[in-house]
């Protein structure tokens, strides 16, 4: 199977050709011919697995062969991520696609200043890639008009709902075109999402190329059980002994982001971080320098965990394990990508054991779990197994109570451990002193 034989045009196989594509993988085979047929699709694959070109290839192409030109202020597809790092990452690759076709493309989203934006789409952008929000705020200000488009792009869908942009959705779907073609990618899909997808979408066609919600064989993952006061001294031992030169670190917190790169660099370690109260331009400058290998350690919110495609990245660490499961699926889908082997490690403390369980049942596999000598935790992490039970220590038995004294006054002697005596039922008597009951001396 070779691109051309999927349909697509020569301008296309000419770019695909200079970024050393060759052959198509399982996703791109069954939803190339799908969109470019017109038809709504609805496709699940793991990340990493080539979904961008799924669906930006046919559709480039249908922009380029159907279709008036685009209007001032319109966009003829339109295609929605859930976050600014995604929106640069899906549009660097739509940009290197079109690179032989009359397409204009572009990108918005917010933390950065939304002028610019509105003087770029006066002239119509015929392929826009948008963050929710910031779509909303340009339409609102009729920088953006609805009218000329064709089709709409949800990737991510179940990461947006996640990030509370529900009502944002809303709105937007009241916006579009009810004809048009609707096309839903993701790694995993919630059953809220697949509900909504068949309130969306008309008659699609599913496509669901790897098991659903199984993260990639390509990444060895394990667990290491720590307390949670000693994962800093932790991940640093390991990184020292492990000779790490790049790693890609997730936090659950903007303030954990910001601890643990302020205690590295303290140690004189080479890192950066970044998380959703930092600009724009500043989260753009950390990836490109961790790009460049000029950082060795970016640590980051799940804001990082889908958008970063990193090439070659060889192991992403979990200091703090992700509340929503899905997510934990996205964030080690930054290494073991296209084919490469990549490695997951992730820190789990006692109060994380019901993250772990989740995690567990959604991948349907158990996480094989190590101790590092010296950082053995205090507090046990309990027995976790992919039916998503806690596996609970089983109680020692107690032991017989005895009385003290190895003997009970129970009206006759009992000895210690008889266990066939009977209970007593009167309390036993307590012993009266003796007094002397001659007769009496009178005094003289």
């Amino acid at each position: 199977m070779t691109f051309a034989t999927l349909g697509l045009i020569e301008p296309l196989l000419r770019a695909l050709e200079t970024l050393g594509y060759q052959t198509p993988t399982p996703v791109q085979t069954q939803a190339i011919p799908a969109v470019l047929a017109g038809r709504d699709l609805m496709a699940a694959a793991q990340t990493g697995t080539g979904k961008t070109a799924g669906f930006a290839l046919p559709l480039l192409q249908l922009l380029a062969m159907e279709g008036p030109k685009v209007s001032a202020n319109s966009v003829r597809a339109l295609i929605l991520v859930p976050t600014r790092e995604l929106a640069e990452q899906v549009h660097e690759s739509v940009r290197q696609y079109a690179e032989n076709l009359p397409l204009s493309t572009y990108a918005v989203y917010g933390g950065v200043s939304i002028n610019p934006q509105m003087m770029k789409l006066r002239k119509g952008v015929d392929l826009l890639v948008a963050t929710p929000g910031r779509l909303l705020d340009l339409f609102r200000q009729n920088a953006l008009k609805f009218n000329q488009l064709q089709t709409l792009v949800l990737d991510e869908a179940d990461r947006m709902l996640d990030l509370g942009f529900s009502e944002e959705l809303g709105n937007i779907y009241k916006a579009l075109p009810k004809k048009r073609q609707t096309l839903l990618f993701s790694a995993t899909f919630s059953d809220a999402i697949r509900t909504l997808a068949g309130q969306m979408l008309n008659d699609p066609l599913s496509i669901e190329v790897s098991p659903r919600n199984v993260a990639a064989n390509t990444v060895k993952q394990w667990v290491v059980t720590v307390d949670k006061k000693r994962k800093p001294e932790l991940f640093v031992h390991l990184m020292r002994k492990g000779k790490w030169t790049q790693v890609l670190v997730f936090a659950k917190t903007r303030n954990g982001v910001d601890a643990l790169v302020e205690k590295l660099q303290g140690l004189g370690i080479n890192a950066d971080g970044i998380h959703g109260d930092k600009p724009q331009a500043t989260r753009q400058r950390a990836l490109d320098r961790f790009k460049a290998s000029e950082v060795q350690i970016l640590v980051a919110t799940d804001v990082a965990a889908r958008g970063l495609d990193i090439e070659d990245l060889p192991l992403v660490v979990n200091f703090d394990l992700p509340i929503v499961a899905e997510d934990y699926i996205h964030r080690i889908g930054r290494t073991g990508r296209a084919g490469a082997t990549g490695q997951a490690i992730s820190l789990v403390c006692a109060d994380e054991v019901n993250q772990l369980s989740a995690i567990e049942m959604l991948t349907r596999q158990t996480l094989t779990r190590q101790m590092e000598q010296d950082f053995e935790p205090e507090h046990r992490v309990p027995d976790t197994d992919a039916s998503g039970q806690v596996v609970k220590k089983p109680k020692k038995p107690k032991k017989p109570k005895t009385s003290s004294g190895g003997k009970r006054n129970l009206g006759k002697w009992v000895e210690s451990g008889d266990a066939s005596a009977p209970e007593p039922s009167i309390k036993p008597v307590r012993k009266v002193p003796v007094f002397n009951t001659g007769p009496r001396k009178r005094k003289p």
